[in-house]
C-alpha cells in the first residue's frame, strides 16, 4: 500500500470515528459531555479531535452540542408546559445563565420571549416545516451588549466590519 492510500484510509477511519461521536452527541445531548471524554472515546487527543471535528462539520464539538441542546430546548419551549429553568435542566445545561446566553446567540431572543412567541410563530405551519424554518443557525451575526441612547445595555446585532448597527435610521444629510 502506498503512502497516499494509507493516509486516505486513515482519513476515512477518522471520519467514521467523528461520525460516531456526532451520533453520540445527538443521542446523549442531555448527558454531561465534555470534549476530553469524547476525544478519549475515539482514541484522539482533545486538540486533534476538536480540530478534526471542526474541519468535518464546520463547528467545534462544544458548539455542535450546544446547537443540539438549543434545538431540543426550542421544541420543549414550543410545547409550553415547562418553565425555562426546567427546559434548561432537561437539555443538560447546568447553568441557566449560560443556557440563556447561548439560546439568545443562536435564536436571537431569550428563551422566555421565545416561549411567549412560539405559539404564534408556528401557527398554521406543519411541524416538519416549522422545525426547518425555525432551526437555530450559527451563521447569524454575533450578539454582544451595546450601549443604548440612554446609557443602558442592550443586545443587538453587530456588523463585523463596521461595529454595532445604529439603533435608529440616520437623519438625511443637511443641505448647507
Amino acid at each position: 500500500m502506498s503512502k497516499g492510500a494509507g493516509a486516505a484510509n486513515q482519513h476515512l477511519q477518522d471520519l467514521a470515528r467523528l461520525r460516531r461521536v456526532r451520533d453520540r452527541i445527538d443521542r446523549e445531548y442531555a448527558s454531561p459531555l465534555d470534549v476530553k471524554a469524547l476525544a478519549r472515546s475515539v482514541h484522539m487527543s482533545a486538540g486533534h479531535f476538536s480540530r478534526q471535528f471542526k474541519i468535518a462539520y464546520g463547528e467545534s464539538p462544544y458548539s455542535y452540542l450546544m446547537t443540539r441542546r438549543i434545538e431540543r430546548a426550542m421544541a420543549l419551549l414550543d410545547r409550553g408546559d415547562l418553565s425555562v429553568t426546567e427546559v434548561c435542566l432537561a437539555v443538560g445545561c447546568a447553568s441557566l445563565g449560560t443556557f440563556t446566553t447561548r439560546f439568545s446567540e443562536l435564536v436571537g431572543v431569550p428563551p422566555s420571549l421565545y416561549q411567549k412567541r412560539a405559539r404564534r410563530a408556528g401557527a398554521g405551519m406543519p411541524p416538519c416545516v416549522a422545525r426547518q424554518v425555525l432551526r437555530p443557525l450559527r451563521t447569524r451575526p454575533p450578539w454582544r451588549p451595546a450601549r443604548t441612547q440612554d446609557g443602558g445595555m442592550s443586545a443587538r446585532p453587530t456588523d463585523a466590519r463596521h461595529g454595532p448597527r445604529p439603533l435608529r435610521p440616520l437623519p438625511p444629510p443637511s443641505r448647507s
